[in-house]
């Protein structure tokens, strides 16, 4: 079983900056797929961001160049910094984990956090 704790979050203008940190229990994380993902206000849940156990990592279009994925497996946490912030990008942001090599699918992620909200103000 595995535990996610989202922090991070806020409001923030246009253009400013976020880094987003998910906190893991267990003591495998290493091993795990972790991804963000984020739900906008009447709109489904996307993708954001993941990153593979080997450190690889893979961006939607609408964040990359802007969105950093990156993990401390010392410290069982995943961060997504990000930069260049837009209105667009307010939603509640959702840590993801998984054992499966996946990327954008939702359904393949098992572990799912509680959520942070991050709001954009123009």
């Amino acid at each position: 079983q595995v535990q996610l704790v989202e922090s991070g979050g806020g409001l923030v203008q246009a253009g400013g900056s976020l880094r987003l940190s998910c906190a893991a229990s267990g003591r495998t994380f290493s091993d795990y797929t972790m991804a963000w993902f984020r739900q906008a206000p009447g709109r489904e849940r996307e993708f954001v961001a993941t990153i593979w156990s080997a450190g690889i990592s893979y961006y939607s279009d609408s964040v990359k160049g802007r969105f950093t994925i990156s993990r401390d497996n010392a410290k069982n946490t995943v961060y997504l910094q990000m930069n260049s912030l837009k209105p667009e990008d307010t939603a509640v942001y959702y840590c993801a984990a998984t054992r499966v090599l996946t990327r954008q699918q939702q359904k393949d992620y098992n572990y799912w956090g509680q959520g942070t909200q991050v709001t954009v103000s123009s």
